[in-house]
């Protein structure tokens, strides 16, 4: 019923699905550009139309109540972005685990532009040799979806590039907060 719903929602609302996700259980995925809350929303719908029950590392400041109950309901995991605690290791950890573990991050790390991406994705599926799955929400064309996975290698430089340069024709909700950082070189 709620995969037929969110179907439903993205069709009407003029969204189109694009790609596919891996029949892997296990795995991360990068979502790209995030300039506005609203990709929370239609990254959920998306989710929930692939009948993917995805994770979500979001900032633990909002897990407040009620609204800390909803997200956790939704897949949040509250990460605390200041603190000492070693998230990389924790979301490792979080893979060995499970049977079935989907990771959902955002390499920005804010809605606000940065210049540089944090490597943090990188990191988890290496070091929990699970694949990458750049995701997507492209709000000039109204096309939500993923690329082709693929597995971190060792040079994270090369990785981060590669990916990057899959975004270059992703349109953001807000564009001027939006960088790929300077992707031309190497």
């Amino acid at each position: 019923m709620i995969r037929k719903l969110s179907r439903y929602i993205l069709r009407i609302s003029g969204w189109k699905i694009a790609g596919e996700l891996p029949r892997q259980k296990k795995y991360v995925v990068v979502v790209a550009p995030h300039t506005s809350n609203w990709d929370f929303v239609w990254g959920q719908l998306y989710y929930l139309a692939a009948g993917i029950r995805a994770k979500i590392m979001i900032k633990k400041e909002l897990f407040y109540f009620p609204l800390g109950n909803l997200l956790k309901l939704l897949g949040g995991i509250p990460v605390d972005r200041h603190g000492n605690s070693d998230i990389v290791e924790q979301m490792i950890n979080e893979f060995k685990m499970r049977d079935s573990f989907i990771l959902v991050l955002t390499p920005e790390g804010t809605r606000s532009r940065v210049d540089e991406w944090k490597t943090g994705f990188h990191r988890i599926a290496s070091g929990a040799n699970v694949p990458v799955v750049p995701g997507f929400i492209d709000y000039k064309n109204k096309i939500i979806g993923t690329g082709d996975f693929f597995h971190p290698g060792s040079d994270v430089d090369k990785d981060m590039l590669k990916i990057k340069r899959f975004y270059r024709n992703v349109t953001p909700k807000f564009p001027e907060n939006f960088s790929l950082g300077n992707i031309d070189q190497g």
